[in-house]
């Protein structure tokens, strides 16, 4: 998944109630909204990276929370999360729990009880909450958050002919019947190496770490680069020994046009310096990232100056957290918007798409749908494509220098 949004624009005037509804509306079929912009506070990289793990949460879960139901209606949704799980999770738990019932105020006459359980942070909790909601009647299930959980969903609702719409980045764990709505660092991928060929960087020198991200990305760029008529003329990863692949990644500099370096914050720094180091004139060269680059780190370092990378377009955020500032008196997390985005978009497809409201057909409808975030569809494989904005490291922050599309492409 996923580095830091802080604040980069004032904060504007309160929007109208129609406002809000018509943003929720945005998530019917081919139908994009804008939002107008507000504060933002909470980075991808701090709930894409430790949530994308197998590994269960370190500390000790609390007491499970009772189940409860969000709205009224005749076609209900299960919403699973960890509430109960310790630290950060617990926290983006109840952040995603306060966006999904923001949804349902906003969208105009939803129609959907939402049935909001506690996995407690494990696969056990996640599979008996799933079925639980299942058993009460849901025709669709919204999480788990954590990647282990998921399997436990998927096999319980696949036996009911049931989606899952799970908020894991692990595209591994995606599948028939199980789309991810997360942010995935393929997306990312293929925006910027598509938007580098586009203004002629075909040349480009890879640097990833050696961790399972840095495994989902060389995988991307190594289909992506070509795909668009490039070539990778260097590739190298890296853990905790970042000088050696530097130096033999500047050795072949020369022949490049872009250094593509797939990290988070900390990290991006180390590399650029160590890049530097082994006598790298990066700025004599495109450089490149992922939506992990959105950090104050990367924005504060003068040798990633210019930089390019591909995220979400910071306006949706900025005004969904003014919104929820408003009602909760707090920041949500950076993930809240996915639980936000399933919730309006489940509204809208049980308003708009009769029994076949949650098939496979309606879900992997190729125009896809707006969310907060922008554009996204779904994968027939369970994975999903977002409409991706193209912004620039400056010391101020993330400028924009393409916007997100207004439509997919074939």
């Amino acid at each position: 998944m996923v580095g830091p949004r802080h604040p980069k624009s004032p904060v504007p005037g309160s929007r109208s109630a129609g406002a809000t509804r018509r943003s929720a509306l945005g998530l019917l079929l081919g139908a994009p909204f804008l939002s107008a912009c507000a504060g933002v506070q909470q980075s991808l990289s701090q709930f894409s990276n430790p949530f994308s793990s197998s590994a269960p949460p370190a500390q000790p879960a609390g007491p499970q929370q009772q189940a409860t139901t969000a709205g009224t209606g005749g076609v209900k949704g299960g919403l699973i999360l960890p509430l109960s799980a310790a630290g950060n999770a617990g926290l983006a738990a109840q952040s995603m729990r306060n966006a999904a019932e923001m949804a349902l105020a906003e969208f105009q006459n939803p129609n959907i009880p939402l049935l909001i359980k506690d996995d407690n942070g494990s696969p056990q909790g996640a599979q008996a909450g799933a079925q639980q909601a299942v058993d009460e009647g849901a025709e669709i299930i919204l999480g788990p958050l954590f990647a282990q959980s998921v399997p436990a969903v998927a096999q319980g609702a696949r036996t009911r002919g049931i989606s899952v719409i799970a908020f894991s980045t692990d595209s591994s764990i995606a599948g028939r019947g199980v789309y991810l709505l997360s942010f995935l660092p393929e997306s990312d991928v293929n925006r910027i190496v598509e938007y580098s060929a586009r203004i002629g960087k075909r040349s480009v020198a890879v640097l990833v770490p050696d961790n399972a991200y840095g495994n989902v990305v060389e995988a991307a760029v190594k289909a992506a680069v070509p795909r668009r008529g490039g070539r990778i003329v260097a590739f190298e990863k890296y853990g905790a020994d970042r000088a050696t692949p530097a130096r033999t990644v500047a050795q072949q500099l020369g022949s490049a046009d872009a250094l593509f370096i797939a990290d988070d914050g900390d990290a991006v720094v180390s590399v650029a310096d160590a890049m530097t180091a082994a006598g790298a004139n990066l700025r004599n060269i495109q450089l490149l990232g992922t939506g992990l680059w959105d950090n104050p780190r990367v924005y504060a370092s003068s040798a990633l100056q210019g930089g390019l990378y591909a995220a979400p377009d910071p306006a949706g955020f900025r005004a969904f957290s003014g919104r929820y500032r408003t009602k909760y008196g707090g920041e949500p997390v950076r993930t809240a918007t996915l639980a936000y985005d399933a919730v309006a978009l489940v509204a809208a497809l049980a308003r708009t798409q009769g029994t076949t409201r949650f098939s496979s057909d309606v879900l992997t409808n190729p125009s896809g749908f707006a969310g907060i975030d922008g554009l996204f569809r779904f994968r027939a494989d369970g994975t999903n494509e977002r409409g991706l904005a193209v912004m620039k490291v400056t010391q101020g922050g993330g400028a924009a220098v393409a916007g997100s599309p207004k439509s997919f492409g074939a």
